[in-house]
C-alpha cells in the first residue's frame, strides 16, 4: 500500500527531469551558441586539449537532451547519455580549478550535482506528464498519479 506521501513521488521526479532539461537546453543554447557561439566553444574545446568538432556534438546532445528530458521521452537513456558530457566538463574543464564554481574558470561542483542529479534521473524514470506515458512506455510510479 503507498502512503500519502508517496503518491507525490511522480511529481517530484518529474520536477527533476523537467529542471535537467531545461538547464541542459539553457546550457547549450545560452551559452554555447549565443554567448560564445558554436565555433568559439569548438575553439575552447581545442584550449583545454579537446577536438574542437566534439563541441558541436555537445551542443547537439545537449540540446536535444534537453528537450526530451522536458518532454519526457526516453528519460532513463537521456540522462544517462548526457553523463559522459558532465563527466568531461568535471575531468577537462573545471577539476583543475578547485570545488567551487565561482572559482575563475568555474570548479567542479556544479558539473557534479548536474552528474549526480542525471544518474539519480535515470535511476527514477520519467516521473508525471512524460510524453512517453502517453505511448504506454512511462514509469509505473506515474500511473498512481493520474
Amino acid at each position: 500500500m503507498m502512503s500519502s506521501s508517496s503518491s507525490y513521488q511522480p511529481y517530484g521526479i518529474a520536477l527533476l527531469r523537467v529542471s535537467l532539461g531545461v538547464m541542459f537546453l539553457a546550457h547549450s543554447v545560452l551559452l554555447k551558441l549565443l554567448t560564445f557561439g558554436l565555433p568559439g566553444t569548438s575553439q575552447f574545446f581545442e584550449s583545454v586539449g579537446l577536438p574542437g568538432p566534439l563541441a558541436y556534438v555537445t551542443f547537439v546532445a545537449e540540446v536535444l537532451g534537453g528537450v526530451l528530458l522536458v518532454l519526457g521521452i526516453g528519460t532513463r537513456v537521456v540522462a544517462l547519455a548526457l553523463t559522459p558530457f558532465l563527466a568531461g566538463a568535471i575531468v577537462f574543464v573545471h577539476f583543475a580549478n578547485g570545488w567551487v564554481f565561482t572559482a575563475p574558470g568555474g570548479g567542479w561542483e556544479n558539473p557534479a550535482f548536474l552528474l549526480v542529479a542525471s544518474v539519480a534521473q535515470a535511476l527514477l524514470g520519467d516521473g508525471a506528464f512524460a510524453l512517453s506515458h502517453r505511448s504506454g512506455h512511462g514509469h509505473r510510479l506515474a500511473h498512481h498519479a493520474a
